[in-house]
């Protein structure tokens, strides 16, 4: 059963974190017109690595499935408006994403190395030590990854690109930096705020099995 007042909290905090991420997503997303030269050592990751892109505002994830491909989720607006695969298989643009956070579209797609990172420095499993979890076998990580691609709701509090990796590296889609901003929107924009719980029963989270059941359950 859907919660009017919890639907709503968590609508006001979605907004909160997409005004604290504009900067990002204004001039950090890929597709611009920055360059991407950019060499990085692909022999040295192995299928299932997770990458980690550090930003100033958030940092981007994503699954490495081998041969130069990574598995990640991104906002899009164009999945809303076509279904031309020429078209939404194109790296995306700036304002293709900021209009996919908006609308809550996105996909689990598959880039090279290069237009994942975009020119920015890249982290090898350092979630394995941030989170203190147990991983995955590296080939169980990207058959959940590769079994995931499409397009998929998106929302910067419940589904990101971090729940889909956390998800496929540690079973459990979790999303710290998300909880991080939440405190601080609640602090600094909300008050004294009633914590949300982990996850509203409205919103679908990255695992297939799980999206499933919720479409039941509604």
């Amino acid at each position: 059963m859907k919660n009017p007042m919890l639907e709503a909290v968590s609508l006001v905090l979605e907004k909160l974190l997409f005004i604290s991420y504009f900067k990002f997503f204004s001039s950090g997303a890929p597709g611009e017109d920055k360059a991407g030269n950019t060499l990085y050592e692909i022999s040295s990751f192995l299928r299932g690595d997770v990458l980690e892109v550090p930003r100033t505002h958030l940092t981007h994830y994503g699954i490495y499935l081998g041969d130069n491909r990574v598995a990640h989720m991104m906002p899009d607006i164009l999945l809303a408006l076509t279904d031309d695969k020429g078209l939404t298989q194109k790296v995306v643009s700036n304002k293709r994403l900021i209009l996919g956070v908006i609308g809550r579209v996105a996909s689990i797609r598959v880039d090279t190395v290069e237009d994942f990172a975009y020119g920015a420095e890249i982290l090898v499993n350092h979630l394995d030590r941030s989170l203190k979890k147990k991983a995955l076998l590296n080939e169980e990580v990207a058959q959940r990854a590769e079994k995931l691609l499409g397009i998929t709701p998106y929302s910067l509090l419940w589904n990101n690109c971090e729940h889909f990796v956390t998800y496929c590296r540690f079973g459990t889609a979790i999303s710290p930096q998300a909880d991080k901003d939440i405190s601080k929107c609640t602090a600094q924009e909300c008050g004294n705020a009633v914590p949300l719980p982990a996850t509203p029963e409205s919103c679908p989270v990255i695992a297939a099995e799980v999206i499933r059941v919720s479409t039941q359950r509604s």
